[in-house]
């Protein structure tokens, strides 16, 4: 599997620091925020490498469910209280997006993504509107990509998904002032 070169870094640091300075002020600095900062250090790579290969690699969405669950973990060991809403938002888009991919509409890393995606949600805006955000970005792209390429254009729906995610962030943030 290629891994990324300097160029890639280049601007892929930077954009992955940026993510997780987001998710720090957006989530707080808790157990909760460290599937957020894992999605932060991977986004960038994992938008280039849909972007250019049409996969999520297993190498990058599989550990992101593990951090998911350890931050559950910590996270319920120190309230004493079991956070839900994570488990739930992971659950319902994972059964939803296998759905999806078992009909054709998507790949199966997209399903691990939203695993991931759905863990690095503590609140009800960020697990709605993250997955809504992307479908509305990934449907103003398809659009212009069938209106100048036709209907066999296909495009990976990865990067809005993780773009998604940081809508749903930066809204978060609004809506908690």
């Amino acid at each position: 599997m290629p891994t990324p070169d300097a160029r890639a870094l280049g601007w892929q640091l930077p954009l992955a620091l940026a993510l997780a300075v987001l998710a720090v002020v957006a989530i707080g600095p808790a157990a909760a925020t460290l599937p957020g900062l894992y999605l932060a250090a991977t986004a960038p790579e994992l938008a280039r490498f849909d972007l250019v290969h049409r996969r999520l690699p297993d190498r990058m969405t599989l550990p992101g469910i593990a951090v998911g669950a350890v931050a559950i973990v910590i996270q319920g060991c120190a309230t004493r209280v079991v956070p839900w809403g994570p488990i739930l938002a992971a659950a319902i888009l994972t059964v939803v997006f296998l759905g999806l991919a078992l009909g054709g509409g998507m790949g199966l890393g997209d399903v691990k993504l939203v695993a991931v995606l759905g863990l690095a949600s503590p609140t009800l805006t960020i697990a709605v509107l993250a997955p809504l955000a992307a479908f509305l970005l990934g449907g103003v792209v398809s659009a212009v990509v069938l209106v100048r390429h036709g209907r066999g254009a296909r495009i990976p729906f990865g990067p809005f998904l993780l773009a998604g995610y940081v809508v749903a962030l930066a809204a978060s943030l609004l809506v908690s002032r």
